[in-house]
């Protein structure tokens, strides 16, 4: 399913990006790469972004690609195929297409690749998790407890 330039959003509140390829009509691909604050050993990994095939320096936060006018191939994941996703996009004349990209909170999940906002995968799971483990320390104090007084 192919994404259409959405409308143009700035990065930051007050401070746009600077495109430069709306100087000569040109368009581009716009990726913001994200991870969760809690993942923090993904920081020093940077992830891996290919349009149409072709490896495109990448870095965590939004980076901006040149593209020619047409139908292109999104691919992001993290070193060591973690997070893979695709997505295909159309670049029209003077339009920078805004993509994010959320890696996801379990390493054998696939990452999270479209128009934004885009929300972590696994987020459920995570919960039902961390759910679980709670009920299991409660019991085992409860337990603790109940045991020492008798």
């Amino acid at each position: 399913m192919a994404t259409i330039a959405p409308p143009y959003r700035p990065y930051s509140p007050g401070l746009p990006p600077i495109d430069t390829p709306h100087r000569n009509g040109g368009s581009a691909v716009a990726v913001t790469l994200r991870h969760a604050p809690f993942g923090f050993l993904l920081r020093p990994r940077p992830p891996v972004l290919e349009i149409d095939g072709q490896g495109v320096p990448a870095h965590w936060g939004r980076v901006v690609q040149s593209v020619a006018i047409g139908e292109h191939h999104v691919h992001v994941h993290v070193p060591a195929r973690i997070g893979a996703a695709d997505t295909t996009v159309v670049a029209v004349a003077g339009k920078t297409v805004e993509l994010e990209y959320r890696a996801p909170l379990l390493s054998f999940l696939g990452g999270a690749l479209g128009a934004p906002p885009q929300r972590y995968p696994g987020a459920v799971a995570v919960w039902i998790v961390l759910a679980i483990m709670l009920v299991l320390i409660s019991c085992g104090c409860a337990g603790l407890i109940l045991n020492a007084g008798g």
